[in-house]
């Protein structure tokens, strides 16, 4: 085609007063070769092969996991968005505070925490001092004798540290309530050591818990295995902790626990079902549900049977929370215990009646709606709760004033 849009460009080109004997003719008999060659006297530079940058359409790129947001407009809950922005906010308060209150004397030099970005939580490349900076009624930074910079609790914070003992005291009975159905729940009805130690937090457990279940011989066993990993095992199941929150609300609001979850059943259009016909028929498939304390291993991994049950374990286990949400590393550190598949994103997706995933698709914490208020503060507050969002006001205040309810949970 380019040969012959030149031929047409050549011979329009022509001049009137040329001779016809100049024209180039096409004969019949003539070569390949010496057709092209007519034409090698003309540039082809004038010819557009590619569209100006200029006018190209600008290809939307896509937006990463690391900063997409689960939820989009309208579903965005902004109270459960703002919970995660404090969580944020307060990381190297909270990091801080735990690696500082395992150290002697609760004191670091201060050359060493600044190497610790990872362990105290400030970001990478910035000086700690800045963080420690943001929270003067908490944190201190001091010459010691030898001369050097070291950090440590101020005064106040170490009589707010004393105030969280006393309260982890008067919850252990609770917190070793919770291991046990934790381990209850489990494929094995065993745990390691360090999965329940790394979530520690999540449920209000001590951090010396693993001296602590030696006073339990009657509900725990600890084992080493031959890689030296310590892992805890259930000793006795008690039967009257194996009742779920979702049948323990079922007793009280039989009709709220049947539209807590739904799973749809496909069925054809010639079924021609109205609006009713259709919850009834879809209700019958949801319940009854599959208690979290029943073996999950057992049952066929793609069926719905299984999903009702990872379900209900995910809201069993998240109920066991001290703010009833936990974040996507929280959940996938049990998931061989739970029997969980990587599915269980889009699965707590399909269950907006119960689930509030916030953040984004690759930290996503998830939250028991039901749990919140519609102002997206937590109705039942466990002491160890009321106790952290003190801390919380104080953290942020440049001076504290003396006050009576300081020191009282």
């Amino acid at each position: 085609m380019t040969v012959w849009r030149l031929f047409w460009t050549k011979s329009t080109a022509i001049s009137s007063n040329s001779k016809p004997s100049q024209h180039f003719s096409l004969n019949p008999n003539s070569t390949f070769s010496q057709f092209t060659s007519h034409f090698r006297q003309f540039s082809t530079s004038f010819l557009v092969t590619k569209i100006p940058k200029k006018f190209r359409k600008k290809r939307k790129k896509k937006e990463s996991p690391r900063t997409k947001l689960v939820q989009t407009q309208p579903n965005i809950n902004p109270h459960f968005e703002n919970i995660l922005f404090r969580d944020t906010h307060f990381r190297f308060l909270t990091k801080t505070k735990e690696f500082l209150s395992k150290q002697p004397h609760h004191v670091l030099p201060l050359d060493d925490a600044g190497k610790l970005h990872q362990q105290l939580g400030f970001p990478r490349g910035r000086k700690v001092v800045r963080s420690l900076q943001r929270h003067p009624s908490i944190f201190e930074i001091y010459r010691h004798n030898d001369g050097k910079m070291w950090i440590g609790f101020t005064d106040f914070m170490e009589k707010l540290l004393d105030e969280e003992g006393k309260v982890m005291n008067e919850m252990e009975s609770d917190r070793v309530s919770v291991v046990r159905k934790l381990l209850m729940m489990s494929k094995d009805k065993r745990i390691a050591l360090s999965k329940i130690y790394h979530n520690r937090l999540l449920f209000g457990i001590p951090e010396d818990f693993r001296d602590r279940i030696r006073k339990y011989e009657d509900y725990f066993k600890v084992v080493v295995e031959e890689d030296g990993k310590r892992v805890i095992e259930l000793v006795n199941w008690d039967p009257t902790l194996a009742v779920s929150a979702l049948e323990k609300e079922y007793m009280v609001d039989e009709d709220k626990v049947k539209k807590a979850f739904k799973f749809p059943i496909k069925h054809g259009k010639a079924l021609d079902l109205d609006e009713g016909d259709e919850r009834k028929l879809n209700l019958l498939y949801t319940l009854p549900l599959v208690s979290p304390y029943s073996d999950g291993s057992k049952l066929d991994l793609w069926t719905v049977e299984a999903e009702k049950f990872r379900v209900g374990l995910i809201h069993e286990f998240l109920s066991l929370t001290l703010e009833k949400r936990a974040y996507i590393h929280n959940i996938v550190e049990f998931k061989e215990e739970f029997c969980l598949t990587k599915h269980t994103y889009q699965m707590l997706l399909k269950q907006p009646r119960t689930f509030y995933l916030a953040g984004t698709e690759m930290n996503w914490s998830v939250f028991l709606k039901d749990a919140y208020g519609e102002d997206g503060v937590l109705l039942n507050k466990d002491p160890q709760v009321l106790f952290n969002e003190k801390l919380y006001r104080y953290a942020d205040m440049k001076v504290v004033k003396p006050s009576s309810d300081v020191y009282e949970t």
